[in-house]
């Protein structure tokens, strides 16, 4: 099967535009909690939901993005913006279901990034770093923009990177052995949705350096 072919494009753009959301929203709250203001708020929302999408784009050659192709993908982080602009204090009280969704979204775009970077020709090693850079590149950049350390990069963050690495792995394991159909995509989705909701359960955390014996006071 043609990895163009997983799925139709009328369902993986319902499912784009439903994670683009979703990761958007996490953006705007940011961007309330810093004090920013609707423009700010704006910025943080378009850059989570679609700087690891523009970023894969552009490494691959998938010029312009798509961001800057399809309205639906640009108009709604700034919906999901409005929203966290009005009603912010009725999201925060539902954080936890946006968590979910967005564990959600980290599997999805972890699969669809690895396999359109390797429908352009990229090997499997190479689509995997891409679907890893598609599911976590907003959520760096939107901390970056905030002056704060990346999640992606903190010890005392439930795993984030590790769920979405394994989705992508398992893309490119099932590409390697021709097992790639809508099926085991949808299995390795699952996969990584499953555990990062298991790493927020259990507070699973990765190790830090072996044997650490530093004197600098952690932050």
């Amino acid at each position: 099967m043609q990895l163009q072919q997983l799925f139709s494009p009328s369902v993986q753009h319902t499912l784009d535009v439903i994670g683009i959301f979703v990761f958007a929203i996490s953006g705007a709250l940011l961007a309330v909690r810093k004090n920013f203001d609707l423009f700010g708020i704006g910025v943080m929302a378009e850059v989570t939901a679609l700087g690891g999408g523009i970023f894969r784009d552009v490494i691959i050659g998938a010029v312009p993005p798509a961001a800057f192709t399809d309205l639906g993908y640009f108009v709604t982080p700034l919906i999901a913006a409005l929203v966290v602009f009005f009603l912010h204090p009725h999201v925060e009280r539902i954080q936890s279901s946006v968590l979910v969704f967005d564990a959600a979204g980290l599997g999805l775009f972890a699969v669809s990034g690895t396999t359109k970077a390797y429908s352009y020709g990229l090997n499997l090693t190479a689509s995997a770093a891409l679907g890893l850079a598609t599911a976590v590149g907003g959520g760096v950049l939107r901390d970056v923009l905030a002056n704060e350390v990346p999640s992606l990069l903190r010890w005392d963050r439930d795993l984030y990177a590790v769920p979405a690495i394994v989705g992508a792995t398992t893309v490119v394991l099932c590409i390697h052995y021709e097992a790639l159909t809508p099926f085991t995509s949808g299995l390795a989705v699952v996969t990584a949705f499953v555990l990062r909701l298991l790493a927020m359960r259990y507070h699973w955390r990765a190790p830090r350096a072996w044997n650490r014996r530093s004197t600098v006071r952690e932050e």
